[in-house]
Parts: structure tokens; sequence; C-alpha cells
């Protein structure tokens, strides 16, 4: 399937990844927030598309598969063109930190653990690196609402929790 391609609402792997995500947040998390278990069940469908992982493109057209390169890229000083760019790329890698810390934490401490320092992300901390990035995202939206806080705002301040969180539903 190529980047276009959504799965419909009504797909069963949608509905599992809700369903999966609902329990984990609600039964191991005590965390029952509609809004976030919809996002984080959302962003594990889009995901199945491992073409969805690396959506963001360099000047050159070329995937960019690392936090430090999309960090690069989120810079409007740097390569971002626009604050719409900066903020896409942000909430992605929000999303990319929270999908591999949550369901590949083996492969983010052979990152740091087996001297592959030669990958572009030895040093960058995923954890640290996905709350910036969804507080810097809430921090652009328009009209936060100060009773309900924003959704990126919650993944931000709660990133940890969402990681432990899509543990369980791994």
């Amino acid at each position: 399937m190529d980047m276009g391609t959504q799965v419909p609402p009504q797909h069963p792997l949608r509905q599992l990844f809700g369903a999966l995500t609902e329990k984990s947040f609600m039964e191991h998390l005590g965390w029952p927030d509609p809004n976030v278990t919809s996002y984080v069940s959302n962003l594990l469908v889009d995901f199945v598309h491992t073409d969805r992982l690396y959506k963001i493109r360099n000047q050159q057209d070329q995937p960019v598969d690392t936090v430090v390169d999309l960090l690069f890229e989120s810079e409007v000083l740097l390569q971002a063109q626009s604050m719409d760019r900066e903020r896409d790329v942000h909430q992605h890698i929000g999303d990319f930190t929270l999908f591999m810390a949550g369901l590949f934490p083996e492969y983010l401490r052979r990152l740091k653990t087996t001297g592959l320092i030669y990958h572009k992300d030895f040093l960058v901390d995923y954890m640290k690196t996905g709350k910036r990035s969804y507080g810097i995202v809430a921090r652009m939206a328009d009209n936060p609402s100060v009773e309900e806080p924003p959704l990126f705002r919650k993944l931000s301040d709660n990133f940890e929790l969402c990681v432990t969180g899509l543990g369980f539903v791994r």
C-alpha cells in the first residue's frame, strides 16, 4: 500500500489496536482518556505501513530515517520552510519516538549499549526528544484551553506513561 492508502475505520486491524490500546491504558495505567487512546491506536494503524515511519522527506526527497536528521528538518532556521512544516516534523518526531520506545525498547537499548556509534541516533534520548517535540506541537496549537489540556500537551506531559501503555499493548 502506498502512503496515501488509509486503513478504513471499520477495518479489523483498527478495531484490534483500538481495543488493545483502550484496555492497556485503562486497566494497566488507570488512564481512560479516549483522546489519547484514540490517537495512540491510530498511530499504531498508521505505522503498520512502514513507509509511514519515514514519511518526512528532506529537500532531496529522500526519507528521513533518524531522529537526529528529523530534528534538523524541524528547525525553521535550518530546513523547515514554514511553521506548518516545523509542526508536522515535530509531531512526527513525537510519534516516531513514542512508537519506537513503546514497541521496540530493546532496539533502543541496543543502540546505546552495543557501541553503534556510527548510528546517528546513538546519543539521542528518545524519551526526552519525544516529550519535547509533542510539547512544541502543543505550544504551536491555536487557542489551547486551560480547562481541557490539548492532546499534544497530554502526550508531552505523560510521554513516559504513553510509552509504558504501548509496552502493554505489545
